[in-house]
């Protein structure tokens, strides 16, 4: 875990590697607070990174609505990447996971399952967050999928962490 009053050279890694999954998610670089964040990194028995959690404060998150199951001869694979609605109620969190990422050749590993469960237990001191009390920002397809099968629910919370 990365925090704020880390070494700077550690400091800079964790910056790097945000960089690295930035590009590999498609979003655009956007600098956060970050006395604020927490930053995990998965390192693999050979000392390389493998995968990355990024998690920062968020007292507010939206509940993703369950859409109805169409079933039809036409429905394609890339049916999970279409939107989804989310509930207008806020719901109380204390953790918003703004990124995670596993490289790829490592996905399937339960790396990021294991990331998820650290940050559950050490983000909030002397505290471990429930499924109900983290949220994830914005999630890709694979994020979808990943947050739904986590949470073991498709009504997971969501926030925006741009906002």
């Amino acid at each position: 875990m990365i925090l704020q009053n880390d070494p700077k050279y550690v400091i800079k890694k964790g910056e790097d590697i945000c960089k690295l999954v930035d590009n590999e998610l498609g979003f655009k670089h956007v600098q956060t607070d970050q006395s604020q964040t927490k930053t995990y990194l998965f390192v693999s028995d050979e000392k390389k990174i493998v995968g990355c959690l990024i998690a920062e404060p968020v007292r507010q998150a939206f509940r993703v609505l369950s859409e109805p199951l169409v079933e039809s001869p036409t429905k394609t694979s890339l049916e999970h990447q279409r939107a989804w609605c989310c509930s207008t109620k806020p719901e109380k969190v204390y953790c918003g996971i703004s990124r995670i990422w596993v490289f790829s050749l490592m996905r399937k590993k339960r790396i990021a399952s294991r990331l998820v469960d650290v940050m559950r237990q050490t983000f909030l001191f002397g505290c471990y967050l429930s499924i109900d009390e983290i949220a994830f920002s914005d999630p890709t397809p694979d994020g979808k999928i990943f947050a739904g099968k986590y949470c073991k629910t498709p009504n997971f919370l969501v926030y925006n962490f741009i906002s």
